[in-house]
């Protein structure tokens, strides 16, 4: 009886997963929005405006990648391009904090 319950929660995890995995895109690309906006409510230069901009760019991508997502492969890609909008943000952030 133990065994068929272990192998009954395996199974439903496997089934689970790549649909947890197919909604992380919108977290991720939520997280690098919102630092983006951060960077942007503080003093935008010609340095930090130039970052802003790459990070928008990506996350751009990083929607069309999860909207056109065919394949797990496809949601990694939009991840990425997610966490790289966000590092770009992030050294925004950083650059026009003393």
């Amino acid at each position: 009886m133990t065994r068929i319950g272990i192998i009954l929660t395996l199974a439903l995890l496997v089934a689970i997963a790549p649909a947890a995995w197919a909604f992380n895109c919108p977290v991720v690309i939520k997280q690098a929005e919102d630092l983006i906006k951060k960077a942007e409510s503080g003093k935008v230069t010609a340095d930090t405006k130039q970052l802003i901009e790459e990070a928008k760019k990506q996350v751009a991508e990083a929607k069309a990648h999860h909207e056109n997502a065919k394949t797990k492969r496809d949601h990694g890609d939009a991840i990425r391009k997610a966490k790289v909008a966000a590092a770009y943000a992030e050294e925004a952030i950083t650059l026009t904090n003393p």
